[in-house]
């Protein structure tokens, strides 16, 4: 009954994603709101905190009911129904709506682990570049390694949060999510879901990318 509930509350989940991690790219702040409030297990219309706007469309999918389960986690990412599904023990607790890599940027399938956990990442590749006077933006997509700030403006990295990294440049963070594959290779989620991952991961957790 609990499992039921839980995700009968979860169709309310508001929550979202961006990407933007070491080698993962935002679709833009004006577009993502990555430069612009965890709730708990249940789906109601939560913040997806304060770098990302809520998904493009209606999340029914995502839900979380593992607190009181234990086990070693697994994470099981699947492209083609852009879902990241949590086990613990064996146990389906937790489904994650995503936004995985772009066609020019697809996500590697395979298997891999969790080799870092980053609470307030920031990619170390792409941002926004804005005038320094007027604070207005000039790139919402730019590249540090080819999009240089000219001396009158800042480039601003792009926050990744709850960033859990599994492959090279690649992990799991909030980030916004469009509806369908649009990031730089990263694993978009939801600020609330991409939280409970967070929480529930260790270094060493295998991440299976189907």
């Amino acid at each position: 009954m609990k499992s039921v509930l839980a995700r009968l509350n979860l169709l309310k989940l508001g929550g979202l994603s961006v990407l933007a991690i070491s080698a993962c790219g935002p679709g833009g702040p004006e577009s993502s709101g990555y430069l612009s409030g965890v709730g708990g297990p249940s789906r109601q219309q939560v913040s997806n905190g304060p770098h990302h706007p809520p998904p493009a469309i209606h999340d029914d999918i995502s839900y979380w009911d593992g607190d009181d389960v234990q086990g070693s986690p697994t994470i099981r990412i699947n492209r083609a129904k852009q879902t990241a599904s949590f086990y613990k023990g064996g146990k389906l607790v937790g489904v994650s709506k995503i936004s995985s890599g772009s066609e020019d940027h697809g996500t590697p399938p395979g298997t891999y682990k969790i080799t870092q956990k980053s609470k307030d990442h920031k990619s170390s590749v792409y941002g926004v570049i804005k005038d320094r006077a007027s604070g207005q933006t000039v790139n919402d997509n730019a590249d540090i390694r080819v999009d240089k700030p000219g001396p009158d403006q800042v480039f601003y990295h792009a926050p990744m949060p709850n960033f859990m990294r599994f492959n090279g440049g690649i992990g799991m963070h909030t980030g916004y999510l469009p509806g369908y594959a649009a990031s730089h290779g990263c694993i978009r989620m939801p600020h609330e879901m991409s939280t409970k991952f967070f929480e529930n991961v260790d270094i060493g957790t295998p991440v299976i990318v189907e």
